[in-house]
């Protein structure tokens, strides 16, 4: 005989870390499942665009993933952009809101079978999933300022369509409990994030891929480039699949490196982090404790890199290009890469110099411009059609 369990049923078993045992096999009807995921998303949509779930009523998760700039923040702070304001009006942070499209690709934190960390969310991956780093800012002080779980869920009773919601999904009695209510919060953002809100795939690059869209010269050189073996580094970070022109690309491999970044020292002049700090990236997060390990950051998306700037874990640089070209420094020594062109100063020495990884970034001819254009241009193609004003700017 076989058991059926109801959605709530089901939810409530996975929130409370527990299995249900019998002897009997248990079945769930995949209608039931889809419906029950539909309604969470619902559900994670609301919580996503609600200030109310902060201290002061005045930031939502798409107040720093903003669905209409790439889902970055596109507040300027009086830092460029740089790094986000926190809800009590003067908190600023020291790393760049990682883009939360294209975010549920990223495998839960793990280390492969060489080794090497991959995939969770934030820099250095210390939230696992969606919905662990959707847990984070609500009760994060320099951010969403709540206070507690208990104070945000008190919010959420706030709402009686959230409490219709809640326990339709999750459950009869599930706001009684302030730990399960909160995880419950977070995993319907978490699944909200799921959706194709997130991962529409129809840029110029996904278009050409279906054969609706030409790319003009310099974007096929671009491409060309891309994904070469002999002339870039590009796809040995940031090229998923096996095969180049696969659907789905992502655009990163998910794992971590130390590509030289150096200090945001102009953010740091207002953030109150001191100018001598060094953030020490991947080893920060609680999982890792190999020394060789500092100074990494996870590999983020290209998808609408064009359109989320500034760049790096720490908003250092603003313009694409000056990436491209930092880059390109690592094998241009004895050429022209010898100045960072947004300052017109030399490029300033790594915040973490041990863990650089030199042997992916010296790998290829150095570029000429008309290659670091081209670089450039087909970047541009990964931006996602409701973005594509955007490069206009």
């Amino acid at each position: 005989m076989l058991k059926k369990l109801s959605g709530a049923a089901l939810v409530m078993s996975v929130l409370a870390g527990c299995t249900t045992h019998s002897d009997d096999q248990i079945q769930t009807n995949p209608q039931s499942i889809a419906e029950l995921n539909q309604a969470k998303q619902k559900l994670g949509q609301q919580l996503y665009f609600d200030p109310n779930l902060s201290h002061n009523r005045s930031q939502a998760c798409s107040t720093c993933h903003n669905p209409q700039a790439g889902y970055v923040d596109s507040r300027d702070n009086g830092v460029g952009a740089a790094v986000s304001l926190g809800d009590n009006g003067h908190s600023l942070g020291d790393r760049t809101a990682p883009t939360a499209a294209y975010a549920m690709f990223s495998p839960p934190f793990h280390q492969n079978k060489a080794g090497k960390w991959v995939g969770g969310q934030f820099w250095d991956g210390r939230a696992s999933t969606l919905a662990d780093q959707a847990a984070g800012p609500p009760t994060n002080p320099t951010e969403m300022g709540m206070g507690s779980k208990a104070l945000t869920v008190e919010r959420i009773k706030e709402n009686l369509a959230y409490q219709i919601q809640f326990e339709s999904i999750y459950g009869n009695g599930i706001l009684n409990s302030a730990d399960q209510a909160y995880t419950a919060m977070a995993d319907s953002i978490g699944e909200y994030e799921k959706t194709a809100d997130f991962a529409p795939f129809d840029s110029k690059y996904d278009r050409f891929l279906r054969g609706d869209y030409s790319l003009t010269k310099e974007e096929e050189l671009g491409r060309t480039l891309f994904f070469s073996q002999q002339f870039t580094n590009c796809n040995q970070c940031h090229q998923l699949k096996t095969r180049p022109g696969a659907d789905g690309e992502t655009f990163s491999n998910y794992q971590f490196h130390n590509i030289g970044t150096p200090a945001n020292t102009a953010l740091r002049k207002v953030n109150g982090v001191a100018a001598d700090f060094v953030d020490a990236g991947l080893l920060n997060n609680p999982q890792v404790t190999d020394e060789k390990e500092k100074g990494k950051y996870k590999v983020p998306t290209l998808r609408n890199v064009a359109v989320t700037g500034p760049y790096m874990h720490n908003g250092v640089f603003a313009d694409l290009r000056t990436v491209v070209l930092f880059y390109d420094k690592y094998n241009s020594r004895a050429l022209r890469r010898k100045t960072n062109p947004e300052t017109g100063q030399p490029w300033q020495q790594p915040e973490v110099a041990s863990t650089v990884s030199m042997k992916e970034l010296e790998h290829g001819p150095a570029l000429d411009d008309r290659r670091v254009d081209a670089l450039v241009a087909f970047m541009k193609t990964l931006t996602d059609k409701r973005y594509e004003a955007l490069l206009e700017r």
